[in-house]
Order: structure tokens, then C-alpha cells, then sequence
């Protein structure tokens, strides 16, 4: 067990950098890692078959995680950052509706947003600042391991920052608690220029702001899996115990698998399709929104939803959505195999207003992808709930 308890989150800042996507070509992976990468990132290896480090302190856990050499990283237990990187003073301002005193967010100034008058407040750097994740690496989490202590303080967490980095596996993690109280104050996982990224079976949690951020930069090959977005919160920008700030993917060349996820309590962004993103969303379950649940203002990003649950949701796709979108029906399945080389399995909505699109022109933008199965609605209705998050 570790000697130090730990946590993870952080903001984010993205560096440009150019980053040529290839191919992926499978390799081992490590015996630890449970099942097999599926989707755009089945070639993703994480640190294949170096010998298992067992980090016991966040030092250690750091110093795997940053290093150049491929790592097979298993942690047990909780990790707790809180105060392990001291704290900082930044401005804020009352940007929405409700302060955090009162249930809501208050908006860092650190991207010079604030429009009203500022004032100082102090947040935990550690929360703010995530570490810096190298390529080749395998995070796996056992025994309930968690980047967060879970208690009634809320104490801040760390997060996972992936940058122009390739080949990486996560796996069986909770990442909670990154100044939740403060918008900007910690993205659960960011990525920007990179390839190769299989996520699977994480729970985020309590976030300042994005549970996934991807970066302006192309991120090649993602697959995001069996991962629990829990936006139940007692801060929130919209004032309704939701969060707003649930998936934001606006690269330019995103190719983005999104697979049985249980999405929860947002009310926003959920996800925010933009950019040139290419997203195959498959075997979801989106619950209990309450503004919209797709977003984006970007006339490149396409996407195929199929074999989705939407339940008790507000608005399934904002009126200003920009991009391109297949929405499976029974009556419609069948022109997806020309995409994914098989029919599509029909969405279900309940309480919920339908996917009425059906764009298909940009079904040739599939080809030479890795494309997952999908079940019915009726198979993960309740499964995917229940089998979503570091439940491993």
C-alpha cells in the first residue's frame, strides 16, 4: 500500500506542436492490463511488456510517469497530492449565476476571461498542475486505486496531462476533487497531439473544469471505454448540482472512439463536437441531462451515434450545432455499412427529443479505422451503468 495517499487532476495548457500520425502496429501488451484495446486505439500498447514497477509514494508515481522509458505502472490504493505542490494565488470572478458559496463556479482569470470585477483566491497547485504523462506508458489501477482521497472535504486531486505523446494505456482509475469550486481550476485527463490513447474503465469526478479536454492539436487513434463521466457535483456553473463542462473535442484531426460510457448528471458539452473531430459513439448511456448534451460550433467535426441510451435528457443537440451527424434508427441502420462494413444498432430515447440527423457524406472518412461492435440497446441498457468506472 502506499506510504503516501494520492490523487489526480489538473488544468491544462496546450503547446502546439506537429505531430504525424502513423498507422498503428500491435504490439504486446502487458499481462496486467485487463481485456484488450478496441476501437480507433486498438493499436495502442502503453508501455507492452517492461517489467511492472509498484510506485508507493506520489514521488514514485511521478517519477514513472514522466520518465522516457516505457513503463508498466500498477498502483493500489489512493494517492493523495492534496498540498503536496502547495498552493497559488489567482484572480477570480462571478462569471455565472450562482458563487461557489452557493452551489456554483467562479471563473479563473488565468486565459484573461473574467469580464467583471476580479478578486484574489487561492487554489491547490497540485489540483491545477497535471503531471506530465510520457509516451510507452501503462497506468493500471488495482484495489480501487485513486489519483483523490474521497472524503467528505473534497480534497483536491491531480489529473492526467497528455501531450505530444503516443502509445499510452489507462486503465481501472478514479480522478476526482481538482478545485471543483473554480472553473479552470483542473481538467481530469487532457490530451493535445498525440496517438495511440486507449482510456478505459477511469471515473472522473468533481472537476474545475473538462473530465476530457482535447487540445487544438490532432489527437490520432483514441478510444475512451467503459469510463464513468460522473458530473454530480455541488459546484456547478449551471447551478442545478450538474456539471456543464463534460467532453470538449475540438481538434482539428481528432479520430475519437467513445464506447460504452456512462455519462451522467451534465448539462453541457457532453459531448462538444468540433473542430475536425471524427467520433464513432457506440453503446453509451447519457442520463439525466439538463441543458443540452451535444454541442459544437464546428462545420468539420462528424459523428455516428449508434446503439446509444439517451434517458431524461433536455436537449439531445443544441439548435447551434454545426457539424455532421449520423443518428441510428431502425429505419436508417442499414446505410452504415458502407462506413463500418456492418449495419448500425438503433439509439433509444426515453424522456429524450431524437438524433434527427442522418448526414452520411462523411462515411468515407472511416475507412482504414479500427471499428468496434456494437450490441443492442437493449443489451447495455442497464449494463453499461452498472459495469462503468474503475470497476475491475
Amino acid at each position: 500500500m502506499p506510504s503516501t495517499k494520492a490523487t489526480l487532476a489538473w488544468a491544462l495548457s496546450f503547446a502546439p506542436s506537429t505531430f504525424a500520425a502513423a498507422v498503428p502496429v500491435k504490439r504486446a501488451t502487458s499481462s496486467v492490463v485487463s481485456g484488450a484495446p478496441v476501437g480507433f486505439a486498438s493499436g495502442a500498447t502503453g508501455g507492452g511488456d517492461a517489467t511492472p514497477v509498484y510506485p508507493t509514494t506520489i514521488a514514485d508515481l511521478k517519477k514513472y510517469l514522466t520518465s522516457k522509458d516505457p513503463q508498466v505502472i500498477v498502483i493500489d490504493g489512493q494517492y493523495n497530492f492534496v498540498g503536496s505542490e502547495g498552493t497559488q494565488k489567482e484572480q477570480a470572478c462571478n462569471a455565472y449565476q450562482c458563487t461557489p458559496e452557493n452551489g456554483g463556479q467562479a471563473l479563473l482569470n488565468t486565459v484573461n476571461g473574467c469580464t467583471t470585477a476580479t478578486y484574489d483566491v487561492e487554489i491547490d497547485t497540485a489540483a491545477y498542475q497535471g503531471i506530465q504523462v510520457q509516451s510507452h506508458k501503462t497506468l493500471v489501477g488495482k484495489n480501487g486505486a485513486t489519483l483523490n482521497v474521497l472524503t467528505p472535504t473534497a480534497l483536491p486531486g491531480k489529473g492526467l496531462r497528455l501531450v505530444s505523446v503516443s502509445s499510452i494505456i489507462i486503465q481501472n482509475l478514479k480522478i476526482t476533487n481538482l478545485n471543483p469550486e473554480y472553473v479552470w481550476g483542473g481538467d481530469a485527463i487532457s490530451l493535445s497531439n498525440t496517438s495511440d490513447v486507449w482510456i478505459d474503465h477511469v471515473e472522473t469526478s468533481l472537476t474545475g473544469r473538462q473530465h476530457y479536454s482535447f487540445g487544438v492539436d490532432p489527437n490520432h487513434y483514441v478510444t475512451i471505454s467503459n469510463s464513468f463521466v460522473n458530473g454530480a457535483t455541488k459546484h456547478s456553473a449551471t447551478c442545478d448540482a450538474h456539471t456543464y463542462w463534460g467532453e470538449e473535442m475540438v481538434g482539428t484531426d481528432d479520430s475519437i472512439t467513445w464506447f460504452r460510457n456512462y455519462v451522467y448528471k451534465t448539462s453541457g458539452r457532453s459531448p462538444a463536437l468540433s473542430g475536425g473531430t471524427l467520433l464513432h459513439a457506440v453503446n453509451n448511456v447519457f442520463e439525466d441531462n439538463a441543458g443540452h448534451l451535444v454541442e459544437g460550433g464546428g462545420a468539420g467535426a462528424r459523428g455516428i451515434f449508434e446503439g446509444n441510451v439517451f434517458k431524461d435528457i433536455g436537449t439531445t443537440v443544441d439548435a447551434g450545432f454545426q457539424g455532421k451527424m449520423f443518428g441510428a434508427t431502425a429505419g436508417n441502420a442499414g446505410e452504415c455499412q458502407t462506413a463500418l462494413g456492418r449495419g448500425c444498432e438503433a439509439n433509444e430515447f426515453s424522456n429524450a427529443s431524437g438524433l434527427d440527423r442522418a448526414d452520411t457524406g462523411f462515411f468515407k472518412d472511416f475507412n482504414g479505422f479500427s471499428i468496434v461492435g456494437a450490441g443492442s440497446v437493449q443489451s447495455i441498457r442497464d449494463e453499461v451503468p452498472k459495469g462503468a468506472g474503475a470497476t475491475l
